[in-house]
């Protein structure tokens, strides 16, 4: 499985209910299996895949925020979206995988999902710190 952009994201920000300017993100870590299950149609919302998210000393459910910064070069066409560095201090948890969603705090049925990044295999903390680094922004080009 490679990193993969939801269907729903690209819906939700064309239709508003996603501004990646202003709201506010965050990150939860899953399982192998939800790496290797995840849906890029069927997965809607933080709620479809709670599932397979990870539990472990120092990561507490839904994950951290994460920030993303907006910018556009009109030069090439392209509108980019990046996320900065999360991480989790003191924990000992293991993770395949990380799944980026607009955070609205409340019910996780409300969550959208925008992005999971596969990290090519488990990664393991062991009271250590965890840290979550992407390796390449979301790009829009026209």
């Amino acid at each position: 499985m490679a990193n993969l952009t939801y269907d729903s994201f690209w819906d939700d920000l064309s239709r508003g209910s996603i501004d990646m300017d202003t709201d506010s993100f965050y990150i939860l870590l899953i399982n192998a299996t939800g790496v290797s299950g995840a849906s890029k149609t069927a997965h809607l919302k933080r709620s479809d895949v709670t599932a397979n998210e990870i539990t472990g000393t120092g990561y507490t459910a839904g994950g951290n925020a994460i920030t993303c910064t907006v910018a556009k070069n009109t030069g090439t066409h392209v509108e980019t979206f990046t996320f900065s560095v999360v991480t989790w201090p003191a924990s000992t948890i293991t993770a395949a995988g990380g799944i980026v969603y607009k955070h609205r705090g409340g019910a996780s049925t409300a969550d959208e999902l925008v992005a999971l990044v596969d990290f090519g295999g488990n990664v393991t903390s062991t009271a250590a710190t965890f840290t979550f680094t992407p390796s390449a922004p979301i790009t829009i080009q026209n």
